[in-house]
């Protein structure tokens, strides 16, 4: 029978059946990171138990450390608490930590893929939604809840209900300025931010197979915004080429073997899925959010929505919310909203090409005189090849902050957030209100389209820069 490439990764790693649709389900790697690791780590001890498989569990501080240039672990007061917590517990259990400043340390879902700690065909799980990301290179990734990342430390296993299976294909070339930020907001904003509820997705099509890794990577961070807990690409020779050599992948013979492994992964022909659904890529522009939810998102030539045109009284409910918090008028373009932050990191959008892509648009120009903005790498590895390239001196130039890894204003846990009633161009994944900064007011964009919002002191169309 034609199986999916979840059928392919779930059915194998399924321990013991539960019954009623729930399955023990064995987690090949567990990633843990300041905000509750420590803490999840010292009440699995205070239970009784130990860590069950300690060299699977690895941990790196990202969420509540400062990234402010020349930082240290002591610069924000609660980060270094939680960070003194997780280096006290990762040295009685035996787990690994790439700590501040180490090679391998950053953001939890950059450094996994960037060590090749995540690889296809592996079940990943960690207590932050976003793990999600890890799908871009084949795996069955997700995050979970306090009490899960308890039960999987001391156990290996995590007791789960198998999702239903979607899949989302994004045919044809990408138009100029289309990234796969872009393809990702669009969907959400066609589909609406639940239509992934229940959902593992799967994305595909000849526009997915035509992205780099990373780029897959953003494609599958932004899956829990539109509500599902997993999102997957399927391994190919790209997939394979990027995970070559990195620290934690197989070697030699070994390698070679999971190759020919993990070429068996992709759906078969003729799998079933239980949603299938069909995006042209010639109708996708370069995309930007107005409102509170990342389904409230328009292309950047597109105008500010009228609640009277909502299609439901929730919907206008929602969108009369969205346009006064956000400070917007009904009816007008989004292209000229002043904006008075930029920020370039996250999880989704922090990675070497990310910063390529803004570098690009910012050379030779300058970041308007009212605008702060900054560019916060998403690992340790991600800055140092940036700087090697002379990416962060073309953000320099341009007037951004050259900032350290880390979560930084995509959550604003350490202590860094956008004042109340400012307005940010951000790369980040969610726009929710009070997101960046109690009051703040942010709209998700690419990179590329974050760099000419800062060039011009407002929302603007990066295809206007092209060269």
């Amino acid at each position: 029978m034609a199986a999916t490439l979840l059928d392919k990764i779930w059915d194998p790693h399924v321990v013991a059946d539960l019954g009623n649709g729930w399955s023990l389900l064995y987690c090949d790697r567990v990633l843990v990171h300041d905000l509750s690791g420590g803490r999840a780590l010292q009440e699995v001890g205070d239970a009784g138990h130990a860590v069950a498989r300690p060299d699977l569990v690895f941990a790196t501080p990202d969420h509540a450390v400062s990234s402010a240039p020349g930082r240290t672990s002591e610069t924000f007061p609660t980060g270094a608490r939680l960070l003194a917590g997780l280096r006290k517990r990762v040295a009685e259990t035996g787990v690994r930590l790439f700590d501040l400043g180490q090679d391998g340390n950053g953001i939890v879902h950059v450094m996994g893929p960037e060590l090749g700690i995540v690889l296809p065909g592996t079940t990943l799980v960690c207590g932050d939604s976003h793990t999600c990301t890890n799908g871009g290179v084949g795996a069955l990734a997700f995050g979970i809840g306090a009490s899960e990342l308890r039960h999987v430390l001391a156990t290996q296993t995590l007791p789960q209900r198998k999702p239903r299976s979607m899949r989302i294909r994004f045919e044809g070339n990408a138009p100029d300025g289309v990234t796969p930020k872009d393809m990702i907001l669009a969907a959400i904003g066609r589909f609406g931010a639940a239509a992934g509820t229940g959902y593992a997705v799967e994305y595909a099509g000849s526009a997915v197979r035509a992205l780099s890794v990373e780029g897959r990577l953003t494609l599958c961070n932004l899956s829990i915004e539109m509500g599902a807990k997993m999102g997957m690409v399927a391994p190919d020779e790209t997939t394979f080429a990027w995970l070559k050599g990195r620290d934690f992948a197989p070697k030699g013979t070994v390698w070679d073997a999971a190759v020919a492994a993990w070429r068996d992964l992709p759906s078969d022909d003729g799998a079933v899925f239980d949603r299938d659904l069909l995006i042209d890529m010639r109708d996708i522009a370069p995309q930007i959010t107005w409102g509170t939810s990342p389904e409230q998102v328009l292309p950047i030539t597109g105008r500010v929505p009228d609640p009277a045109d909502a299609p439901d009284a929730e919907k206008r409910g929602a969108w009369e919310a969205a346009i006064a918090y956000m400070g917007l008028t009904a009816g007008a373009p989004i292209i000229g909203t002043k904006v008075d932050w930029v920020f370039i990191g996250s999880c989704t959008n922090s990675r070497i090409e990310d910063l390529r892509a803004a570098a690009a648009v910012l050379r030779g120009r300058r970041v308007a005189s009212h605008v702060t903005a900054w560019v916060v790498p998403g690992s340790e590895r991600v800055k140092h090849e940036a700087e090697s390239e002379g990416l962060d001196r073309a953000f320099l130039d341009a007037g951004f902050e050259w900032r350290e890894p880390g979560c930084a204003l995509c959550v604003a846990a350490n202590g860094e957030a956008v004042p109340p009633g400012a307005r940010c161009v951000s790369t980040s994944n969610r726009n929710f209100v009070g997101r960046q900064g109690t009051g703040s007011r942010t709209h998700l964009a690419s990179p590329a389209m974050a760099a000419a919002a800062a060039i011009e002191g407002a929302i603007a169309d990066v295809r206007q820069f092209a060269a």
